[in-house]
C-alpha cells in the first residue's frame, strides 16, 4: 500500500532477514492529518527472544570479518539509501509531522552520513601499544566487539538518531536488535528492505516495533544484550539503567535538555535571532538540543524581545508539504496536550505569553484540521524555579529572561538538572570562553548552534546522560579493549 498513501501501511518485524508479522498491531498516525496511516507490530517478549537468538547466531560471523568487509556492506547501504532519499524523506515527514523540506535536508542526508562516516572511520582506528623495559614486555591493546547490541531509538529525529547508533554498532563487529520508537517506525521498517536488496549478512540488524514498556523492556533487561544505547526521555533513561544494572550492562544514555542561550549585549543580535528562530523552533522544537531559555543581558532586552516576538509570529505553520512551511505537525496528540499543558502552567505561574498558543490564531487548511499543530509560544515573567524553566517541554516554546552580569546569567543557566548543550552569544572572544568553560553542559556552541562535527564528542551531563557518541566514543563503547602483554626480553 506504498504506492497509494491513503491506504494503510503496516509494518512487520524484521528478525533473521525475513519479515515476521505480528499478531498485535498498534495505530500510528500521520501528525499533520491526525488519521492512522501505519499499522505497527505490537511486540514483547516473544519477538524479542526471537531478535536476540537470531542476532547472537549471527554475531560469530560477522565479528569475525574485517572492519574494511563490514565496511563494504554498509556503504552499500548507504548508498542504496541515498538513492531513495526522496522515498524516504516523504515517509519521514509524513511518519514525524516535520516539514517536507526539513526531511530532505536535514534527516536522510544525515542518516547517510552517519552509515557513511563509521564504515570509513572505525577501520583506521590505531591500537595504543607500550614498551617497558624494566621487566622486557611489550602491551598491545586490541579492541573486540562485544555482542548483541540494543538500541532504543526516538521519534523526533527517527532515522537520523536510529543510524547514529546502528552504523558504529555493526562497524564494531556487535550485532543489533533495534526497537524504534512505535510513532515513527516506518523508516526503520523501509531501511530493513534495502538491507534485503544489498544482501546484508542475515541476522546482523534485526528490527523489532512495540512500545517501551513491553518490547523496550523485554529488551534492555534481556540477559544475552550486553549492551544498551538508548536516546529519549530522562523518565525511560532511569527505567534503562536500573533494568540494566542488574546484568552489568554498558548502558550509554542520551537524554533530556532544557538548553539555554545566553545572549550579551555586544553581540551580532541579527545573527544571533536568525539562528534562534531555529534553535527555538526547528522540528517543532522537537530536537534534545532545542533552545528553550534564552537569557538576554540588560541592555538589548527590549529590543530582542520585540524583534524575536516579531520573527515567531511571522513563522509559517502548516501542512508539512508545503515548502513555505516552518513549522509542521507535533509528533502525536498526547505530546500537543502536554506542550499546551506547559504553556497553562506558565500562565499560572504568573507568565505572559507573548505570542503563539492562546494569543495568535492558527489557520489549516480543512484535511489538516485535526493535525497536531501549535504555533511558536514566547513566554516571559517566568521564575527560574518555575516548572517552564525547570521542565522539558519538548516543543515550540522558549522562555525569555532579563540578566544583567555574567556570573548571573552563568548560575542561572547551570539552574536546572539538565546540561546537554548552550549557546554563548556575543562578540568577546574572553566572555565566549570563560562562559563556556563555566557552563555545565556537554556541548557549547558560540555564535552558532547545532553545527556538528561526527569525529567531536556528544552527549549530556547531569540528566541528560550517560555516556558520549562520537567516532572515538562510539568506538568505546560498541567494544571492549583487551591488553596483551609479552615477554621480549
Amino acid at each position: 500500500g506504498k504506492d497509494n498513501m491513503d491506504d494503510c501501511i503496516i509494518l512487520e518485524n524484521y528478525i533473521a532477514g525475513m519479515f515476521v508479522p505480528c499478531k498485535r498491531l498498534l495505530d500510528s498516525h500521520d501528525p499533520s492529518t491526525g488519521k492512522v496511516w501505519a499499522k505497527i507490530p505490537d511486540s514483547g517478549k516473544l519477538e524479542i527472544d526471537a531478535a536476540v537468538a537470531a542476532a547472537k547466531r549471527a554475531f560469530p560471523g560477522w565479528s569475525a570479518l574485517s572492519a574494511h568487509q563490514r565496511a563494504q556492506h554498509l556503504l552499500r547501504v548507504a548508498d542504496l539509501l541515498e538513492s531513495r532519499l526522496d522515498e524516504f524523506a516523504e515517509a519521514e515527514s509524513r511518519d514525524q509531522g516535520k516539514p517536507l523540506w526539513l526531511a530532505k535536508t536535514m534527516d536522510i542526508p544525515r542518516a547517510v552520513l552517519n552509515l557513511r562516516h563509521f564504515a570509513h572511520t572505525i577501520p583506521h582506528q590505531l591500537n595504543t601499544s607500550s614498551v617497558q623495559p624494566e621487566p622486557g614486555v611489550f602491551n598491545y591493546t586490541i579492541r573486540e566487539s562485544v555482542g548483541v547490541a540494543g538500541l532504543v531509538s526516538p521519534w523526533n529525529l527517527p532515522l537520523y538518531l536510529l543510524t547514529f547508533k546502528l552504523a558504529p554498532a555493526i562497524m564494531c563487529g556487535n550485532t543489533v536488535v533495534a526497537k524504534p520508537s512505535e510513532m515513527t517506525s516506518v523508516t526503520a521498517h523501509m531501511l530493513c528492505k534495502l538491507l534485503n536488496e544489498t544482501e546484508f549478512p542475515v541476522g546482523v540488524v534485526n528490527m523489532v516495533f512495540g512500545v517501551g514498556l513491553s518490547a523496550g523492556a523485554a529488551l534492555v533487561s534481556h540477559p544475552n544484550v550486553p549492551l544498551v544505547s538508548f536516546t529519549g526521555s530522562t523518565i525511560t533513561g532511569r527505567h534503562i539503567a536500573s533494568a540494566a544494572a542488574t546484568h552489568f550492562k554498558k548502558v550509554s544514555l542520551e537524554m533530556g535538555g532544557k538548553n539555554a542561550a545566553l545572549v550579551f549585549s555586544d553581540c551580532d543580535l541579527d545573527a544571533c535571532l536568525n539562528t534562534l528562530k531555529r534553535s527555538a523552533f526547528i522540528n517543532q522544537g522537537q530536537v534534545c538540543l532545542c533552545t528553550s531559555r534564552i537569557f538576554v543581558q540588560r541592555g538589548i532586552y527590549d529590543e530582542f524581545l520585540e524583534k524575536f516576538v516579531a520573527i515567531a509570529r511571522d513563522i509559517k505553520v502548516g501542512p508539512p508539504t508545503d515548502p513555505n512551511v516552518f513549522l509542521g505537525a507535533l509528533n502525536s496528540q498526547p505530546h500537543l496536550d502536554k506542550v499546551r499543558k506547559y504553556v497553562q502552567y506558565a500562565i499560572d505561574d504568573g507568565g505572559s505569553v507573548l505570542c503563539g498558543e492562546g494569543v495568535d490564531n492558527l489557520i489549516l487548511p480543512r484535511e489538516y484540521q485535526n493535525g497536531y499543530y501549535m504555533r511558536p509560544t514566547v513566554i516571559t515573567d517566568v521564575g527560574d524555579e518555575t516548572r517552564c524553566m525547570q521542565e522539558e517541554i519538548f516543543g515550540p516554546v522558549v522562555c525569555v529572561s532579563v540578566f544583567e552580569s555574567e556570573g548571573e546569567a552563568v548560575d542561572r543557566a547551570n539552574n536546572t538538572k539538565y546540561g546537554l548543550c548552550a549557546s554563548v552569544w556575543t562578540s568577546n572572544v574572553g566572555v565566549a570562553h570563560r562562559v563556556a568553560h563555566k557552563l555545565k553542559v556537554g556541548t557549547v556552541w558560540t555564535n552558532c548552534w547545532l553545527v556538528r562535527d561526527l569525529d567531536m564528542p556528544f552527549g549530556g551531563v547531569k540528566e541528560s546522560g550517560v555516556g558520549r557518541e562520537g567516532t572515538q566514543e562510539s568506538l568505546q563503547f560498541f567494544t571492549e579493549p583487551k591488553t596483551i602483554c609479552t615477554k621480549i626480553v
